[in-house]
């Protein structure tokens, strides 16, 4: 408990640290902010090796202290909270040996009188102020911090081994002590205790015999658990039907294979983000701007999105179907061919191998050709799993999952196959298949997802089905028709950008319809957001669906659109939708999921820094970005300078990395998490190993 104790005071340090040095970026010269950068690393360096060594010390002195009092007889202090089974075992051995010594007086005594038993006690010109060298620096510091993070862990589990040595010891020493022990009044005193563990009401001295009529769930919801001192107790996942094995490994890599492009991803966004504060971060043609920025996006929309909804959606469709999953080997080829297409389309990426045709298509058509098999091996197993439900109709997350991906298949056809795409041809395809991309695979896939999900853990049925319905179509309907949106005041026949302008006003129908059936699922049950990890994600997400699909509705006018379009407005739009809504629902989705096939729940303290630091990130990264892009805009309707507006928009960009860096690192925490909900931390305990050793040494002839 000491060493537990000291971890949260370096870790609030470190979190001080960093808290001091937010604010003071804004205010300060880049120099000096790279420099304060170095400083928080550098004590976050030295917190963390200060950690390992008090763990050290503790390890260290009671090793010491164990040496010291290794003649001294202290195992009776295990007798004092011996279980009722272990008390069985231990009654039972003592009458088969029918040993009496004179160690009875002597123990009664300490059984008596606690107290008197033994237990132990615990204990400015310089090339430092070129912001070049600086940023090198930091670069140099991330891989050495990354060193320092990966030897703490690497000490910290050798000396948890070695302890856990210490204790399989300590049991062995415990289980020699309780094979000796002897007396007939012990037994009495021993088997007096256990009378008292063994004791049980029979829950109806004041009820009486009838059964309790719980139609509110007042007592099936009471928790008896105590809460930790610093954060809420959150309730833990229900135990479910038992999930295919098969079914459970295959959306189980999905979601690994997600979170790693997820976290490379993120990380080449967050280098991007420091180029904007630094362009001359480095000199390498492969780690230019013009490369890595469709490298970040292309991971984190092919790679992290698309193998998280897929990895969800395998669980989804069968279950609401009431059957199992067509063929889990369709499963695995999707999986191998996306996660193909990504690697390799990453590959091309850095070596300026390119589509070139517009954003979000910049893979060549061999690589997206992969992804497009993957997609419809997928749409053929979702479609017979479908016709071979058991249902007699078909739930609304099944009408949403298949049609993003007969969506998914379409879009990527129409996108890379030549006839059209000649002249302005090209461009009105690229804006049908950038907004097709983003409204109907990622959102139609998700809120599919969430139709699901959300229910479930609200534990009530969807408030409208029929509202569920007019969003669908009306998505289908304006959404289509809203890509030339981003080509207003171009080349492009102005009745089409009208069009656009239309549909995009249209969207209103089917975001207002989504957002007010899933507000009011949550009607009645608004207090299960504080006992829950999953619904505050839920909740995030849907939130930032109506704000950020209305902001899109609000850029699509041209008077806005004369104002915002060609800034990083568009940028702010784009992650307040992709980030706020996609990551978000997707979180909570793998939230739900996967403590129900893994038996695994993730710790409460890592899931609350995820979403705190994620949602905090999100607003520093857009709400700078929107403000000042709004500034910029206006600049340029004042005709003014082109540079003035770049040097304007400096303390914004900082902002913007102060801010990735935040949502960088809640991918870090979610990636531990979902280790965690697969691997179950091992600690020896002393009384259970002894008695496993007691019956190895029955066992022994």
């Amino acid at each position: 408990m000491m060493i537990v104790g000291r971890c949260k005071i370096v870790s609030s340090l470190c979190l001080g640290a960093y808290l001091v040095a937010i604010p003071a970026y804004a205010e300060i010269h880049f120099g000096q902010a790279v420099a304060l950068s170095v400083g928080v690393v550098a004590l976050v360096m030295a917190l963390g090796l200060l950690f390992v060594a008090i763990l050290i010390k503790d390890v260290v002195h009671n090793y010491l202290i164990s040496k010291v009092n290794q003649g001294i007889k202290d195992y009776p202090k295990y007798l004092e909270n011996l279980s009722s089974r272990q008390i069985s075992l231990l009654l039972d051995r003592m009458v088969k040996k029918g040993r009496v010594g004179a160690i009875l007086l002597v123990m009664l005594t300490l059984l008596d009188f606690p107290s008197l038993a033994q237990s132990s006690q615990p204990t400015a010109g310089s090339l430092l102020s070129q912001g070049g060298i600086l940023i090198t620096i930091v670069l140099i510091s991330i891989p050495v911090l990354a060193g320092v993070i990966f030897l703490f862990f690497k000490i910290t589990n050798t000396l948890n081994r070695y302890r856990n040595q210490q204790r399989e010891a300590e049991a062995g020493r415990v289980a020699a002590y309780l094979d000796g022990i002897e007396g007939k009044d012990l037994a009495a005193t021993l088997q007096r205790r256990k009378d008292a563990l063994d004791f049980a009401l029979s829950h109806n001295e004041l009820s009486g015999a009838l059964p309790a009529n719980d139609h509110k769930g007042l007592i099936n919801n009471v928790e008896h658990e105590a809460s930790l001192p610093f954060v809420a107790r959150k309730r833990k996942a229900h135990v479910r039907p038992k999930v295919d094995p098969e079914l459970s490994r295959l959306i189980t890599w999905f979601i690994i294979t997600a979170t790693f492009w997820l976290v490379f991803g993120t990380t080449v966004g967050e280098y991007l983000g420091i180029k904007f504060v630094a362009p001359d971060a480095d000199q390498f043609s492969w780690l230019s701007f013009g490369r890595l920025r469709p490298v970040h996006t292309n991971a984190v929309f092919w790679g992290w999105a698309s193998l998280a909804m897929l990895g969800l959606g395998n669980y989804v469709v069968p279950r609401v179907s009431n059957t199992s999953l067509f063929s889990i080997k369709l499963g695995w080829y999707t999986l191998i061919l996306i996660n193909t297409a990504v690697v390799l389309g990453t590959l091309s990426l850095m070596a300026g191998i390119n589509n070139g045709g517009g954003e979000y298509r910049e893979y060549i058509w061999p690589v997206m050709l992969l992804f497009g098999i993957g997609l419809l091996l997928t749409l053929i197993n979702y479609f017979k799993t479908v016709a071979s439900r058991t249902t007699k109709e078909i739930y609304i997350s099944n009408w949403y999952i298949v049609s993003s991906v007969i969506f998914g298949i379409v879009i990527s056809i129409v996108a890379y196959v030549p006839l059209w795409q000649n002249g302005l041809g090209e461009t009105i395809i690229q804006g049908y298949y950038m907004h097709q991309g983003v409204g109907m695979w990622f959102m139609l896939f998700t809120l599919g997802i969430v139709y699901y999900f959300l229910p479930q853990q609200l534990n009530k049925p969807i408030y409208s089905y029929s509202l569920g319905i007019l969003a669908f179509w009306t998505q289908i309907l304006f959404y289509t028709l809203i890509g030339t949106h981003h080509f207003v005041f171009s080349a492009i026949p102005w009745w089409l950008q009208t069009v656009a302008i239309v549909g995009s006003v249209g969207m209103i129908i089917p975001v207002v319809a989504g957002t007010t059936n899933f507000l009011l699922t949550f009607k009645g049950a608004w207090y299960k957001i504080t006992d829950s990890y999953t619904l505050p994600f839920f909740l995030t997400g849907i939130l930032f669906y109506f704000t950020g699909s209305l902001q899109g509705t609000a850029e699509a006018f041209r008077s806005t659109n004369l104002l915002w379009h060609f800034t990083d407005f568009t940028v702010a739009h784009s992650h307040l939708t992709m980030y706020g809504i996609i990551c978000f629902l997707l979180w909570a989705g793998i939230y739900a999921l996967m403590p129900r096939i893994t038996g695994q729940e993730p710790p409460q303290i890592t899931v609350g820094a995820h979403f705190w630091l994620a949602l905090i990130g999100l607003l520093f990264y857009t709400i700078p970005l929107m403000y000042g892009s709004t500034m910029r805009g206006l600049m340029w309707m004042e005709a003014k300078p082109f540079i003035d507006s770049v040097s304007f928009m400096a303390p914004f960009w900082l902002w913007r990395a102060i801010g990735g860096s935040l949502m960088w690192l809640s991918h870090l925490f979610f990636a531990y998490n979902l280790y965690r909900m697969m691997v179950a931390p091992g600690t020896v305990d002393i009384k259970e190993t002894a008695f496993e050793k007691l019956r190895s040494i029955d066992r022994v002839p």
